[in-house]
């Protein structure tokens, strides 16, 4: 059987992870050990109680999430924070987390399949970040009618602001939380990512903005699904998605 360290090394190296500056408060990496050993490899959009539970039952003993446990350290060991702890624990689960170099990560990040389950091919990237942009530009000429239809064969729900050219030249793909997306466009016309603040609104309007809502967690489920793949093959070990019922 792998060793945990052996997971966790192969894991920082291949999304570079040391090389990002990522969200205050932010912590990328083994965020719980177990006990040194690996037997399956489980991947998840977030952490939490349920998605712990989950994996548990599944068999679970290391965990890749990219929504990770801390956001604000120090933390009190209280409460749901408690729970989540004990959960992985008392079963002897490890927590690994990847946030932005997972999302950015030109083979397995999260923009970069997004713009592929589309048909579109990166050209280059936007958002930049100490190890790279974070997003990606791919070449336009599709109509955004069958751009939408083909989000549409994917996402249970897409919201649609088409204000934008019938013919986008361009396609900004950034998923998740799009805010600072819309602001650093650079001219492009269309983005594609998970969620917007609800002002949003106007500036795609004013701007003539196409921009198509997919729903963070929906977006955010490749990156972990690619690395948990990955990883499982280079050591010989199954894996499983712990989907949860995230409509957000």
């Amino acid at each position: 059987m792998p060793s945990l360290s052996e997971l966790v090394d192969y894991c920082d190296q291949r999304t570079r992870r040391a090389e990002f500056k990522d969200a205050p408060g932010a912590f990328n990496g083994l965020q719980v050990a177990n006990r040194g050993t690996v037997t399956k490899i489980g991947a998840a959009v977030d952490a939490g109680v349920e998605p712990f539970r989950r994996a548990v039952a599944e068999g679970v003993d290391f965990l890749i999430v990219h929504h990770g446990m801390y956001w604000d350290m120090p933390r009190p060991l209280t409460g749901a924070a408690y729970e989540r702890v004990a959960t992985l624990i008392e079963a002897d689960c490890a927590l690994y987390s990847n946030h932005l170099p997972l999302d950015a990560h030109p083979q397995l990040g999260n923009n970069a399949l997004l713009a592929a389950q589309l048909g579109l091919s990166p050209a280059r990237g936007f958002l930049p970040n100490y190890g790279g942009p974070i997003g990606v530009i791919a070449a336009g000429g599709v109509p955004r009618a069958e751009l939408r239809r083909r989000l549409e064969s994917h996402y249970r729900r897409v919201i649609a602001l088409e204000f934008g050219p019938e013919i986008p030249a361009e396609v900004a793909v950034c998923s998740g939380s799009g805010n600072s997306a819309l602001a650093g466009l650079g001219g492009v016309t269309t983005l594609v990512t998970g969620e917007l603040r609800e002002e949003q609104f106007n500036r795609a309007q004013e701007e003539k903005l196409n921009v198509y809502l997919c729903g963070h967690y929906a977006t955010e489920v490749h990156g972990v699904k690619a690395l948990a793949a990955e990883l499982a093959e280079k050591f010989g070990l199954p894996w499983t998605f712990i989907a949860t019922e995230n409509p957000l």
